[in-house]
């Protein structure tokens, strides 16, 4: 996938249009709908990659509900919006997260990350999802010490997983996924698949869950019905890990490699302390514009709540659109902004680089 980073010098002072916090998506879109009204912005997320929770969660796995698309993988859809946006030359400022938003006595506002990255902007996009992401740990006394050696809460790399003896904990989407990949995946399978889950019922798609009671009904992998209350390790090495079941009997189950999908804990961070009306860790929005309660900062998708709100990827799109021409005025307040279409208007074709249907 495209690695998109238009990366500063830490500490020198960027000044722009729009700063849009999270690349998923939503974020994406944003971009896409604030250049056609000649915004330029600039992207902030954590993950090290854009496509925000479709690429860290389920990057292969089949998206129905995209308009004009009957099918895409999460990977996919970050692919064709990063493609779409390239006309606008977005920066991206990539695995780092923003700690600090000041106002200033203009109007605009000066935002600062965790790397050191440092902008005055005049308007503010939220498309943070449900905020940070951070994984659910397993909470094994010691085992953190393997943490990106032997255990994982995401799989960065699937080749690094073949040919290891690997145990998967969780019951969700995520992990029958991976299970039932690194079980039948040529160029990535395991020497062994152990899928753990505390209980015999998944949460996972109907599909998900046939495909791996067949790939156990096969010997390809294996479920054990418990739950990791320890390991084992061989000369500093994690070796093996120990599962109790429902009947208090444990066993050991012999592992190169971890991996972990309890699912992301949603955490607002600093968000929560910009002076934002929030309700339950979400930010209320004026449906007009998606504008938060402070001027000059807008909220869209996940992380935003209003009366009626659906939490899909479309809804996101719809909010962007109205977002960007709320913005608009603040950008431009000389300029009376209207509503173009990309199908006939010379100055977006000109914009995004096309021409004309019918013309060379």
């Amino acid at each position: 996938m495209q690695d998109e980073k238009g990366e500063t010098s830490a500490g020198s002072l960027i000044e722009t249009d729009a700063v849009v916090v999270g690349a998923g998506p939503v974020g994406l879109f944003q971009v896409f709908q604030l250049g056609l009204l000649e915004i330029h912005a600039h992207v902030i997320d954590a993950l090290p990659y854009a496509g925000g929770q479709p690429v860290e969660l389920y990057p292969d796995k089949p998206i129905y509900d995209i308009p004009g698309l009957p099918v895409c993988t999460g990977r996919e859809l970050a692919d064709r919006l990063l493609e779409q946006i390239k006309p606008f030359h977005a920066d991206f400022h990539l695995e780092q997260e923003v700690v600090q938003v000041q106002p200033q006595a203009d109007g605009r506002f000066d935002v600062s990350t965790s790397k050191g990255t440092r902008l005055r902007t005049k308007t503010i996009f939220i498309a943070a999802g449900v905020g940070a992401f951070q994984p659910r740990p397993l909470k094994v006394g010691g085992l953190e010490k393997f943490d990106n050696t032997q255990l994982f809460y995401r799989v960065p790399v699937p080749s690094r997983f073949s040919g290891k003896r690997l145990v998967i904990v969780g019951g969700g989407d995520s992990a029958l996924d991976w299970a039932a990949h690194f079980a039948e995946h040529e160029a990535h399978r395991a020497l062994s698949v152990t899928l753990i889950h505390r209980r015999d019922s998944f949460q996972a798609a109907p599909a998900t869950v046939s495909k791996v009671k067949d790939l156990c009904d096969r010997g390809a992998m294996e479920f054990i019905v418990g739950q990791v209350t320890g390991f084992e390790e061989t000369a500093d090495r994690l070796s093996a890990i120990e599962v109790t079941g429902p009947d208090a009997e444990t066993r050991m189950v012999p592992a190169d490699m971890l991996l972990v999908f309890f699912g992301l804990s949603p955490r607002l961070g600093p968000i929560a302390d910009w002076g934002l009306d929030i309700e339950r860790k979400q930010l209320r929005v004026d449906t007009e514009t998606f504008s938060t309660n402070v001027p000059g900062i807008f909220a869209v998708g996940d992380i935003n709540t209003y009366p009626g709100k659906k939490k899909l990827i479309l809804c996101g799109f719809h909010e962007c659109a109205l977002a960007a021409f709320g913005a608009a005025p603040i950008v431009f307040p000389d300029r009376n902004v209207m509503l173009q279409y990309t199908t006939t208007s010379p100055r977006l074709h000109k914009a995004l680089g096309v021409s004309p249907l019918g013309q060379d």
